[in-house]
């Protein structure tokens, strides 16, 4: 009976592995349906990233354990509704952001719908390697995506992260912390909940920690959504925070 059951479980994806042209041998298909059981908890505990053609940026999955998924691409932001279903993953109509966009970033962000536009998505986890899994992915027109898993730093840190706002500065200062370095000048920016902007801090403070996934421009001058995390045991020298690039909710030129 358990040979007949896992047979029936094998069936939907060994046909997509044939609709697909080999996106993986036998065996790994049988791993995957074992892996299958836990698939939501596992695709909401990774981020999952993959570099597409010469986009700058790599393009971004995160599928929260609310059932949002949201997708980051070297220009625009987009999101969708998601669950795991008959081996699928299973999304709603894609909605995003409408930024003028390179011709490169489009072309990533199509791939992007290409995946997950409302769609019944066949896929593989990897999960040989914990520290760096992958999530293998076809699309609608059949072609398969390879990403790679890092830990959510919810994952990571065991918390969950207080937003705040930051405008930072296109002018960075030399500072000391643990050694000499330069420093992002930033002033926390408050918001209504409507999303007027009621408060600026007057004056710039230097920032000695490091925003993960941020990139500082001298010539622009930015606000920026950040997750801001709890370290709960940090070293002597490590700061009490882990801080985190969400999005970028405003930039302007300077001269």
């Amino acid at each position: 009976m358990k040979v007949k059951l896992l047979a029936m479980a094998l069936f939907p994806l060994t046909l997509a592995a044939c609709q697909s042209g080999d996106i993986q041998k036998v065996g790994d298909v049988a791993v995957s349906v074992l892996q299958q059981q836990n698939a939501d908890k596992t695709l909401s505990t990774y981020q999952w990233l993959t570099a597409t053609g010469s986009a700058p940026k790599p393009l971004v999955l995160n599928f929260d354990d609310q059932g949002r998924l949201s997708i980051a691409t070297s220009c625009n932001g987009m999101g969708s509704s998601w669950k795991v279903e008959n081996n699928q993953i299973v999304t709603g109509p894609l909605m995003g952001t409408q930024m003028a966009c390179p011709d490169v970033s489009m072309q990533q962000e199509n791939i992007a719908k290409d995946l997950f536009n409302n769609r019944k998505v066949p896929f593989i986890l990897d999960l040989k390697n914990s520290q760096q899994p992958t999530l293998t992915l076809i699309s609608a027109t059949g072609q398969k995506y390879v990403f790679t898993g890092t830990m959510t730093p919810e994952s990571k840190y065991q918390t969950q992260a207080e937003t705040i706002f930051l405008e930072i500065s296109p002018e960075t200062k030399p500072c000391s912390g643990v050694a000499p370095q330069n420093c992002l000048q930033v002033r926390e920016v408050k918001y209504s909940e409507s999303g007027i902007k009621i408060q600026v801090d007057k004056d710039w403070t230097l920032f000695y920690d490091q925003i993960e996934g941020f990139t500082h421009n001298p010539n622009e001058r930015q606000i920026i959504r950040v997750k801001r995390y709890e370290i709960k045991h940090p070293a002597a020298d490590q700061s009490k925070y882990a801080y985190i690039h969400d999005m970028t909710v405003e930039r302007s030129t300077v001269k």
